[in-house]
């Protein structure tokens, strides 16, 4: 007999279909039926004949004619949601679909496989996994591994040994010895009470993430989980059926325990879960839906699903990543401007850096060379200035691979910690099967990405704080030589000046999230764990900053685009032609004002889609291989590169009587 689930205020409906030729209308009444009958005053309803509704699917919210034929519009098992007219949703209510729905409803099963070995995982890897690019396979050595420290913790309960997580309480409990036939009890008992997150639901991206994450620490082996169980989690993930994880609620220390156990509790079926198919739904019906059953707890394996620093480390992930991508474009926007503003390559020389030989900076001074004014690709605006009489830049133009370059050596740091962080076991207690023993330790504390996320925020913050100043001097009249706010019929029109005071905004506030959460600790379950990292505040205000920092960039691109117009006819060189062309592909000229939002978030797009590097990459790769040496750090000591010989953008600072070095 076909079976529908349906979606009712925020409850859902089994509703089994004896004929198939029934109606979607019936489907809907029917599910309203039954959703008064359990209601003491019927759900405010007079008559279920008397609601006006309609029914959509809850993949890809389309909506359902109500005089279909059930058999030829939905499948079996499908999940559609009945809307009541004149419903005001709740602020408390459970959407059918996670914001951003618009990007799930594509959402295809991927083909191809990533094999997890517990050891071998990048960044990069974890974000492809995330987006849903692949499906989850073990390598056969983590099979056997896995295996055998099963066997270990088998062993234990055979022998009624007393062993801290296995046959004993938690925390505080730790004392108190569990009976042989309450370990299951012990188990599930423990992912529940831990399910005690408050927020909103992590996105399926990056739930995704999190349970492919811990995945990856399980198949280290030496969690102590069975493979039944660990395979029950990647048949899971690879359907894409990912549980209801608030975002707030742990310490980081022990662990990631309430976004664990709220993963965990869906994998076990309780609580809500998420799919393309189903939307948000009890967790049993996603799995049925699925053929998937839930995981059915053994001894010690609700602690090794939920005990390790896998939320942190998840979006800590993405936030490194994400830093390293605005990192790159944030020297190609920098150079746009630079160009607007009329500023020399001077200060770019390799020789200076070579003297200061940071990797961070020398590759910055790099790329503003292979897009700047060059024997390579000459610059028709750097000429119209070539003999004029200033003397120097700003430091916001000079001084950008100093500033900029530490920003790269900050995320590389970083990256690397990060990277041990996902190929770490952060359990407790540690299943060593080889040495036929586990051991209690305390890799489960969040400490190390904490401290890393906090030292990314406040390295990253410095890309807007920098750019802000030079949105300024775009916009100021007294400073750029252009237009005041880089518009016509200024008074008339206001141009830019607005959208700097957003970015001056978004420069504050990351001001205050650069407070370090790691330099918190507070004392929790009676003293036991008497100092935590504060790690998931760290994760999630570094993705908040570097979302800032991504909104300040996109509005300084959008502003040097626009001053270029006040420079036309002339012409930039051709990457950063190629630049302003895609920024134009989306977003027009400013002539006068109209609604800037949405050309703020469509230049945003273009960098988290990593579009305005893609466009310049070639030229700054084309540029290194005709100048290999020159991109390399090099010791001062043993420098024998000869500069580059490039069109200077301005002669007036080869005149070391004026180059003042502090003004």
């Amino acid at each position: 007999m076909p079976r529908y689930t349906v979606h009712v205020r925020g409850e859902w409906l089994a509703v089994p279909c004896k004929d198939a030729c029934e109606t979607i209308r019936w489907l809907g009444r029917e599910a309203l039926r039954r959703y008064i009958k359990n209601k003491p005053d019927n759900g405010g309803f007079d008559c279920v004949d008397n609601v006006k509704f309609y029914l959509r699917r809850c993949k890809g919210l389309g909506l359902l004619d109500l005089d279909d034929i059930i058999q030829d519009a939905l499948e079996d098992n499908e999940f559609v949601e009945v809307v009541v007219e004149g419903d005001v949703m709740s602020p408390d209510f459970i959407p059918s679909q996670p914001e951003g729905v618009h990007l799930y409803s594509r959402y295809k099963e991927p083909e191809q496989y990533m094999y997890l070995d517990g050891e071998s995982m990048a960044t990069q890897d974890l974000l492809n996994l995330g987006k849903g690019l692949y499906k989850i396979k073990l390598t056969p050595q983590a099979e056997y591994k896995v295996k055998q420290s099963s066997l270990l913790i088998e062993s234990i309960v055979q022998e009624q040994k007393v062993v801290y997580g296995i046959t004993t309480g938690f925390g505080k409990f730790a004392r108190t010895v569990i009976p042989v036939a309450k370990l299951k009890e012990l188990q599930e008992n423990l992912v529940r009470s831990h399910s005690a997150g408050v927020g909103k639901p992590l996105s399926p991206d990056r739930t995704r993430m999190l349970l492919a994450l811990r995945i990856n620490v399980l198949a280290k082996g030496y969690s102590g989980v069975s493979l039944d169980t660990l395979h029950q989690a990647i048949e899971a993930f690879n359907a894409s059926c990912l549980p209801y994880v608030p975002e707030k609620g742990t310490v980081g220390a022990s662990g990631d325990l309430a976004p664990l156990s709220h993963l965990a509790l869906g994998l076990i079926g309780e609580g809500k879960m998420w799919s393309p198919k189903s939307g948000w739904a009890d967790a049993k019906y996603v799995l049925q839906a699925h053929g998937l059953k839930p995981i059915s707890l053994k001894p010690k394996e609700g602690l090794a699903l939920i005990n390790g620093t896998q939320m942190i480390t998840s979006l800590g992930c993405e936030a490194v990543e994400r830093a390293s991508a605005i990192a790159k474009q944030a020297d190609i926007i920098a150079a746009l401007t630079l160009e607007v503003l009329k500023g020399t390559t001077r200060a770019f020389d390799t020789d200076i850096h070579a003297l200061r030989p940071h990797p961070g900076q020398i590759e910055v001074a790099f790329r503003f060379r292979s897009l700047l004014n060059s024997d390579h690709h000459p610059s028709e605006i750097a000429e119209s200035h070539r003999f004029c009489d200033r003397v120097q830049d700003a430091y916001t133009l000079r001084c950008c691979p100093q500033v900029h370059g530490v920003v790269n050596d900050t995320i590389t740091f970083v990256k690397n910690i990060i990277t041990t962080e996902i190929n770490s076991a952060t359990d407790n207690p540690m299943v060593f099967s080889e040495r036929g023993e586990t051991i209690s330790g305390g890799n489960f504390h969040g400490e190390y990405p904490a401290k890393a996320l906090d030292y990314l925020a406040i390295g990253v913050h410095e890309l807007a704080s920098i750019s802000e100043r030079r949105i300024e001097r775009l916009c100021n009249p007294s400073l750029s030589e252009l237009p005041a706010f880089l518009v016509t019929e200024g008074g008339l029109n206001s141009g830019f000046m607005i959208a700097h005071c957003t970015a001056a905004s978004l420069v504050s506030e990351n001001k205050a999230l650069c407070h370090p959460s790691s330099v918190d600790s507070l004392s929790t379950s009676a003293a036991t764990e008497d100092h935590v990292s504060m790690g998931g505040w760290a994760a999630r205000k570094a993705l908040r900053v570097i979302e800032h920092v991504e909104h300040v960039l996109a509005i300084e691109l959008l502003a040097a685009c626009q001053g270029i117009e006040f420079l036309r006819p002339l012409r930039t060189t051709s990457p950063l032609e190629k630049v302003y062309d895609l920024v134009r592909s989306v977003v027009r000229p400013w002539m006068k004002d109209r609604f800037m939002a949405p050309d703020i978030e469509a230049v945003h797009r273009l960098l988290v889609d990593q579009k305005i590097w893609k466009v310049a990459e070639p030229y700054i790769e084309k540029y290194r291989l005709e100048h290999i040496p020159e991109s390399r750090p090099v010791s001062p000591t043993a420098f024998s590169v000869e500069p580059v010989s490039l069109n200077v953008s301005c002669e007036h600072d080869h005149n070391s009587l004026h180059d003042h070095s502090g003004s």
